[in-house]
């Protein structure tokens, strides 16, 4: 009876939580520019950061421009940056594996470059993978809630940089769920995992960049850290409302409204009690 009643009332917050989006939709007056993400700004205005150095980056499917155009591509091709290797993060660089399988090693297929798995082996970059690197750049989509294992996969890169002297730049992207609402309980002492490293509320309202400063300071990371803005980004924004295309962060995201539900339906995932929809491309 009790689960019952707690599922009811997670529903509840949930519809609540989609009336409370349309109303700031129907409030607010959004600029009619698009959001310039992260990597645009960087590609654009920021290029000086990378010059002479050789370049790790952390990415996934979900680090793309406006145009759908990879950033780990675009990276390569560009005359002005000497891209030497690819980090994968949990689903791999490529974004094609299943929720917790631990992913090796390997030679991405478009560039050629090696790609060094932070979910298998090692979940931290070590001195052997960034000997031959200056400055680590990571480009990669959150969806906001603190259950993701993409911000700590940032985090560790941060711990690594810190401890073997390299730089970091991360490329801010639009919290999907907004800037606004704050939401959930904190991991208490004794209980931090690849799923909750730090203190932070569930529905957290940060962006990426905004993560990586407060990891930095807060938790004493430590490290030479750049977060790159966006322009055009406001906090009561929805993805919807950024009109930049969805990239599936993975296989269990396939839309952006997946977002609104997954502090509820990745809880009830782990608890394993009733089916949340997962296997389908649309639960």
């Amino acid at each position: 009876m009790f689960f019952y009643l707690l599922f009811t009332i997670v529903m509840l917050l949930l519809t609540a939580s989609v009336v409370l989006k349309q109303s700031v939709n129907q409030e607010s007056h959004p600029d009619e520019k698009m959001v310039v993400l992260g990597v645009e700004n960087f590609l654009r205005n920021h290029l000086n950061l990378v010059k002479g150095k050789k370049v790790g980056l952390i990415t996934n499917p979900s680090g793309v421009d406006r145009y759908l155009n990879s950033t780990a591509d675009e990276f390569f091709k560009h005359p002005d940056i000497d891209l030497t290797a690819l980090f994968g993060p949990e689903h791999g660089i490529r974004g094609a594996i299943y929720a917790g399988e631990k992913i090796s090693d390997e030679v991405d297929p478009h560039t050629k470059l090696p790609v060094f798995s932070l979910y298998g082996k090692h979940r931290k970059p070590t001195a052997e993978m960034l000997q031959n690197l200056d400055v680590l750049v990571v480009d990669i989509q959150d969806i906001g809630i603190r259950a993701y294992t993409f911000i700590y996969t940032m985090a560790k890169v941060m711990e690594a940089a810190a401890e073997f002297d390299k730089e970091v730049i991360v490329l801010d992207r639009p919290n999907p769920l907004g800037g606004i609402a704050i939401e959930g309980n904190l991991v208490q002492e004794g209980f931090f995992s690849f799923v909750g490293m730090y203190p932070i509320p569930y529905r957290h309202g940060m962006t990426i960049g905004e993560l990586a400063k407060l990891f930095n300071r807060e938790f004493k990371i430590n490290c030479d850290l750049t977060v790159i803005p966006m322009l055009n980004w406001e906090r009561n924004m929805f993805w919807d409302d950024t009109r930049l295309p969805w990239v599936p962060t993975s296989p269990h995201v396939p839309h952006w409204e997946t977002t609104l539900c997954m502090s509820a339906t990745g809880l009830f995932g782990e608890l394993r009690t009733l089916s949340e929809g997962v296997g389908y491309t649309s639960p």
